[in-house]
């Protein structure tokens, strides 16, 4: 290997102990396991902040994107309430609430289904679709410069290798 180039157990030494630095803990990690998912809890709080502030300016919460995304998906035919909960990125315990913000906002609309009076369907409105459409931009640009200093190659490996903890972690 040349100069300058490290392998990845080396790698993996020099960054052994850098969440541990970062959030001043004396003590060793209670295993491998514990500290890989406080790590990613870290990153995540680290990668999404920069967006939530994008999306602060819009009065928007995390969560109301990620309804407001989906539904623009889903097209004019909307969702069943129980299906957008199923395809969130974090789980909201009152989604009934956060659609109720969305619909006084004039981003969605709710009605029943025609078929089972049961289901709530929603969609989103043309208000919403104009909210996002004015975000685009503006996160993709945010997300793009969050990880510019990763390379893809690297992003594709690092991509893998959480799909396969998350689909572990399903099966359970």
């Amino acid at each position: 290997m040349g100069a300058g180039h490290i392998s990845v157990t080396q790698r993996g030494n020099v960054m052994a102990g850098r969440l541990k630095k970062e959030i001043q803990q004396k003590k060793p990690f209670g295993s491998l396991q514990e500290e890989v998912v406080l790590t990613m809890m870290r990153t995540v709080d680290r990668l999404t902040a920069p967006g939530i502030e994008v999306l602060r300016a819009a009065d928007l919460s995390p969560s109301q994107y990620n309804v407001l995304r989906i539904l623009r998906g889903a097209g004019k035919e909307g969702l069943p309430c129980g299906e957008i909960a199923g395809r969130m990125i974090s789980r909201d315990p009152d989604l009934t609430r956060l659609l109720d913000r969305l619909e006084s906002r004039g981003l969605v609309s709710r009605a029943r289904g025609t078929a089972d009076r049961r289901v709530v369907c929603a969609t989103i409105t043309k208000e919403g679709l104009g909210l996002l459409a004015s975000l685009d931009d503006s996160l993709d640009q945010t997300i793009r410069r969050t990880l510019a200093h990763v390379p893809k190659h690297r992003l594709r490996l690092l991509r893998d290798l959480l799909d396969e903890v998350r689909g572990a972690s399903a099966s359970r």
